[in-house]
């Protein structure tokens, strides 16, 4: 039961990551619930991730949406932040992850509501890289809600959402395989659980992607906007997370 649990959970966990983010915010808690310590629930949820974004990239790149100049600008800085994150992750304990978990929802979904209006730049502006390798500690350090934070930076660099979630899945790819690699050198990966959450992430992956280039710019925007407070309401209101022992 817990495997159909998390391949279903992993479904629509994969789906929303690669539309807008947030995905973690579901499958955190579920991890929570089986009953794996916080470290080891945030390192098996990045093998789900992987799997997730893997799909994506494939995906995007089936549809003509491939960048390959992103490895430079984006994935590389990010990748190198990850490490350094996932690294700072395996030290924090259960009620500090979970506090933080609240606290950065609350303001990734600012971010994701005010990011559209920032002034689109350069397509490859100076600051990016070091805005992806910022962004890549966090996404090694916690991951839930990256996808948020991506979406700000890439829509500041002047992409539309569309190629900007095509360069998201792309970096979180790259770093995700670094930062997974950090938790299982640590023995923080529940592989069995964890193939089960990626097989569904695997899915909703390839499933996003396609959404993403079907709907375009203007829909993902509402999406992106509605994940958001959708999200940042459910943790006020304590939807999905675990009873105490």
């Amino acid at each position: 039961m817990s495997y159909l649990l998390l391949f279903g959970v992993g479904c629509v966990a994969g789906t929303v990551n690669v539309l807008a983010g947030g995905g973690s915010f579901l499958t955190l808690p579920v991890l929570l619930f089986l009953g794996l310590p916080a470290p080891l629930a945030n390192g098996t949820n990045r093998l789900a991730i992987l799997a997730q974004n893997a799909g994506a990239v494939w995906s995007f790149r089936r549809q003509g949406f491939f960048d390959k100049g992103a490895l430079v600008w984006a994935a590389l800085p990010a990748t190198v932040g990850a490490i350094i994150g996932a690294w700072l992750a395996l030290d924090i304990g259960e009620v500090a992850f979970r506090r933080l978990l609240a606290v950065l929802m609350v303001v990734l979904s600012a971010i994701s509501l005010w990011s559209p209006r920032l002034r689109a730049g350069s397509r490859r502006p100076r600051w990016a890289p070091l805005a992806f390798f910022a962004v890549g500690v966090y996404g090694g350090f916690i991951q839930a809600g990256v996808g948020f934070l991506v979406l700000a930076v890439t829509t500041a660099a002047g992409l539309d959402l569309v190629r900007g979630n095509a360069v998201k899945v792309l970096s979180v790819l790259c770093w995700t395989a670094a930062a997974l690699a950090v938790f299982a050198a640590n023995g923080s990966v529940d592989w069995r659980l964890g193939v089960a959450l990626a097989a569904g992430m695997l899915v909703g992956g390839i499933s996003g992607a396609r959404l993403t280039v079907l709907k375009g710019h203007r829909w993902l925007k509402v999406v992106v906007t509605a994940t958001a407070v959708l999200f940042a309401i459910g943790l006020w209101l304590g939807v999905g997370r675990p009873a105490p022992s």
